[in-house]
């Protein structure tokens, strides 16, 4: 199991101290996140995509290659990758540029996003967002697999002859998680590729997220990748935690009461005992977290929010000390003892270049000899496939 934290970057006013983090101030704070993370013994780090205020994440790849360049074990990624208002062509040239320059040590989750207004500023109608993201992975997908690619869809021009560079590192394109909370044809779409599928696992009961997660397992197995246990899981979920449970109760309670996608809404008990939200001790995180399994099955990725609501620099980094010094090893230990043995292993880069290569070589891209431009003929490639 790979335990991680992911940042929707929001910029969002402390309700306790009543000061809003300017983006300078928020931008340096998540990169002392992600590296708090590897310290404490973190698997995964990941950003979400926004291009609008009050968030700051709108270059993710940027971000992500700074916070690689800074650990030496932590898997960046992303807890969206907008695959419906950005090109597909970008997204295989930024990402497997980020893979190159994480040693492998990345992956993705691709997704709709829900704020409206993006789409026009792309170019893009959100009512064409669901054929939009079939679309556009379906291009993607072959960018990272065929060294040329003719092309041709209903949302933007043809290609003919297109090559994307760099090609994926050791020719193996990144691990792709889709990510949804609602819809059945993303879960649909990843079974189809076999590819991970993420829920976020943060709003909504878990009869929601079973229902899905079920349907996702099923279909993995009816494309022929594996058994249902073997389909790759990916959960969100939220925290907060003190050495004392009532403690917690009280400190988080003011973010809670204020934070913009659940403030002022149901009181946080209800909230916690009606979704995924964890407000306690180690040990009362430990249990919930546990339930999860009992939910969905055995599953890979375990994500957790730790960094919204105005919650200081300070008390996030506290907070993931004793996430990894108190909760990860625990579940660790104990996920590790109930597994499945049929359970797919977490993706990671080296895990995945063995079961593609074996023992036998590896593919490192060699282009033809520099003519200029290498745009005409066949294969740019001296081992052209």
């Amino acid at each position: 199991m790979q335990f991680g934290i992911f940042s929707v970057s929001d910029i969002t006013r402390d309700p306790v101290s009543g000061e809003t983090p300017t983006e300078a101030e928020r931008i340096d704070a998540i990169v002392q996140i992600a590296e708090k993370a590897e310290e404490v013994g973190l698997d995964v780090f990941a950003i979400g995509e926004h291009h609008n205020p009050p968030f700051f994440s709108s270059a993710p790849t940027t971000l992500l290659s700074h916070i690689a360049a800074k650990t030496r074990k932590l898997i960046v990624s992303t807890a969206t990758t907008l695959i419906t208002t950005n090109d597909p062509v970008r997204i295989a040239e930024e990402y497997a540029m980020l893979q190159h320059l994480a040693k492998g040590r990345m992956d993705l989750m691709l997704g709709r996003g829900n704020t409206a207004p993006v789409y026009p500023w792309f170019g893009a109608d959100i009512r064409q967002s669901l054929p939009l993201a079939l679309e556009n992975y379906n291009l993607l997908h072959r960018l990272w697999r065929e060294d040329v690619v003719d092309w041709e869809g209903k949302f933007r021009t043809p290609l003919q002859g297109f090559t994307s560079t760099p090609r994926p590192l050791d020719d193996l394109p990144p691990f792709v998680w889709h990510g949804s909370i609602r819809t059945p044809e993303i879960a649909e779409q990843a079974a189809f590729y076999g590819d991970g599928f993420f829920a976020n696992n943060i709003f909504w009961p878990k009869e929601h997220y079973i229902r899905l997660i079920k349907f996702y397992r099923q279909r993995y197995a009816h494309h022929g990748h594996g058994t249902e246990k073997q389909a790759i899981v990916g959960l969100g979920g939220q925290a907060y935690i003190a050495k004392r449970s009532q403690d917690a109760i009280k400190e988080f309670r003011p973010y809670f009461n204020e934070a913009p996608v659940y403030g002022h809404g149901p009181r946080m008990e209800d909230f916690m005992d009606q979704t995924p939200l964890s407000v306690g001790s180690p040990q009362e995180i430990i249990d919930k977290t546990l339930t999860f399994r009992e939910h969905f099955g055995d599953y890979q990725r375990q994500m957790f929010l730790m960094d919204h609501a105005g919650l200081p620099l300070k008390t996030v980094l506290n907070q993931l000390d004793l996430l990894g010094e108190e909760v990860v090893p625990v579940l660790r230990k104990e996920i590790e003892a109930r597994q499945d043995p049929e359970t797919a292993k977490p993706p990671t880069h080296a895990g995945r270049v063995s079961d593609k290569y074996g023992d036998g070589p590896v593919r490192q891209p060699k282009p033809n000899a520099n003519r200029g431009d290498n745009v005409t003929g066949g294969s740019p490639y001296q081992d052209s496939k």
